[in-house]
Parts: structure tokens; C-alpha cells; sequence
């Protein structure tokens, strides 16, 4: 298991090398940097100016001199200055996190509450009226993309009813309420389906037709066994949701003015904020790489014939 671990961190270093090498490609193929957005439609600067602020940047020189410069202050910890507010990346970024980390537990844990118990019913009462009506409800929450369901939300609880303000005031539980309840819809709905699939092919293997067999009652199969055997699945969805979630869902914290990492990035990349973006692009990867390996020991813990790091020979 330490071994495993161990190789599975080592991985990050080319993960990361290769995701930030290619972020930092792409954005320089854009054709344009932060110098001219801020200062590219101001008639009155001139281009000697222009040129002298991107030189004090950096931004004159050859790509992969801007990298490797990055690259190596990024070693030390340094991730340099915000090229738009001219302040320290790591200290922008840090605070930011409090607002994404909030929004990601309260939808995780309301779409835990919702999906896993109603996925679990529609699988028990399989082709009958409450599976359909929850299948139904599954199609239609499913349909709906994310700022759809924010603009529902906005003209029913926030303009009709007055319950919510329509965009945040802060980082509280209020302002976090429709932000919460759009992500939720969307991957309630679409887990809702995947559990339900995933209980069902349980329910129909031989271990439970054989403990019916025995006289063991229904329910105690289903959460001692059958739940059990579903987490593994389970599990897979929701950590890639988390992985999601904290990197900052874009669109809905930009909807809401949801002061998170999503509508920093956002942000950045519209004023080709290189600094920000890279540091970004790199809390990006180490989550999603933190996320799979911790995914990979929940499976060793949850199943034990599976043996991490063993080559099948």
C-alpha cells in the first residue's frame, strides 16, 4: 500500500509538468496578454508604453524562457505576481478557496441526500409507478443545463418569492443556498439514474436470490450487502464530482457572483492573467490527482480482493 502511494504521488510530477506546459501554450496561441487587454483599446497609451510594461513583465521574451522562469519560481513556492491587481497569486488565490470549499460540501451533501436514497427506491420498486415517476424526474433534471436552472431558481426563490437574494452578499450560508441547490439538481439527477442502475444489477445477482432463499428479510440484504457491493460505483461518481466542484464550477459562480476559484479563473483568463491562470491550471491537477488515488484506497478499503499496486501475473 505504501508503495503504491508513494508511485501514485510520483506521478504527479509529469502530470503537472505536461498540463502546465500545454496551458501555457494554448494561451499564448490566443494571441494576446494581459498588457493588451488593459491597455489595447486606451487611444491615449501609447505603444512605447505598452511595450516597456510588457518587457517589465517578461512578456517580450521567447516562450519557453517565460515557462522555465515560471517553472523555476514555481519550485520555491513563488507563484508570482497578478499581472492585472499586482498582487501576490498564492495569498489571490488562497482566498478564494473558503468560498469554492463551502459551496462543494453543501453540494455534495445535498446531492448524497437526494440521489443515493431516491436511487435506491427506484431500484426497489423497478417498473412500477414510483420508478417511473422518479426516472421521469431524473430525465427532466438531467436535461436542463446548469445556467437554466440558475435562472429558474433566480426568477422563482429570489425575484417572485423574495426568499434568496438574486446574486451573493457574501460568503454565507444564504448567498450559498442557490448556487447549492443548482448543482445539485443537475448531479442528483444524473446519480439518481447511476445508483439506480447500479442497486438494480445487484438485486438480480445470485448471492440475493439466494439470500431471499434463506429467509433473510429484504431490507437487510439491501444495506448490508447490496449497498455495499453499489458503494464502489458510488463512490467513482462522487469523487469525480469533488474534483469538479473544487476547482470551481465557472459558469454558476460567475451567474451568481460567486466570489470562488471558478469565477477567479474565469476572470483571468478573459484578461489573460497568466499568473493566476497557471495557478489555476495547477490546483486543477494536483486535486484531480489526490482525488483518483484517494478513490483508489476507498476501493481497497471497501473491497479487499482488490490489491493496489499487485501486477496480475
Amino acid at each position: 500500500m505504501g508503495k503504491y502511494i508513494v508511485h501514485r504521488l510520483l506521478q504527479l510530477i509529469p502530470v503537472l509538468l505536461g498540463i502546465t506546459f500545454m496551458s501555457f501554450a494554448m494561451m499564448r496561441m490566443a494571441g494576446s496578454d494581459a498588457i493588451t487587454e488593459l491597455y489595447g483599446n486606451k487611444g491615449a497609451v501609447s505603444q512605447e508604453v505598452i511595450d516597456a510594461k510588457r518587457a517589465e513583465l517578461g512578456l517580450d521574451q521567447p516562450f519557453l524562457t517565460q515557462y522555465v522562469s515560471w517553472l523555476g519560481k514555481m519550485m520555491t513556492g513563488d507563484m508570482g505576481i497578478s499581472y492585472v491587481s499586482g498582487k501576490d497569486v498564492f495569498d489571490t488565490f488562497i482566498s478564494k478557496l473558503p468560498a469554492t470549499l463551502l459551496l462543494t460540501i453543501l453540494s455534495i451533501l445535498l446531492t448524497i441526500a437526494i440521489s443515493i436514497p431516491l436511487g435506491v427506491l427506484a431500484a426497489v420498486s423497478h417498473d412500477r409507478i414510483t420508478d417511473y415517476v422518479l426516472r421521469f424526474f431524473s430525465f427532466v433534471g438531467n436535461s436542463m443545463p446548469n445556467f437554466f436552472v440558475a435562472l429558474l431558481l433566480m426568477q422563482l426563490l429570489a425575484i417572485k418569492l423574495k426568499w434568496l437574494p438574486v446574486i451573493s452578499d457574501g460568503i454565507t450560508i444564504r448567498s450559498a443556498l442557490m448556487p447549492t441547490l443548482t448543482l445539485a439538481i443537475a448531479m442528483s439527477a444524473k446519480y439518481m439514474r447511476q445508483v439506480r442502475a447500479t442497486v438494480l444489477e445487484e438485486l438480480n445477482k445470485d448471492y440475493v436470490t439466494g439470500a431471499k432463499a434463506r429467509g433473510v428479510r429484504q431490507s437487510v440484504i439491501l444495506w448490508r450487502s447490496v449497498i455495499k457491493s453499489s458503494m464502489l460505483t458510488i463512490i467513482t461518481l462522487l469523487a469525480l464530482s469533488i474534483g469538479s466542484l473544487l476547482g470551481g464550477t465557472a459558469i454558476i459562480e460567475s451567474i451568481f457572483m460567486w466570489d470562488g476559484v471558478g469565477k477567479l479563473a474565469v476572470d483571468a483568463i478573459t484578461m489573460r492573467d497568466y499568473p493566476l491562470i497557471q495557478a489555476y491550471v495547477v490546483w486543477m491537477a494536483v486535486i484531480y490527482v489526490l482525488v483518483n488515488l484517494i478513490t483508489d484506497l476507498l476501493y481497497h478499503a471497501l473491497d479487499p480482493r482488490i490489491r493496489l499496486g499487485v501486477s496480475k501475473e
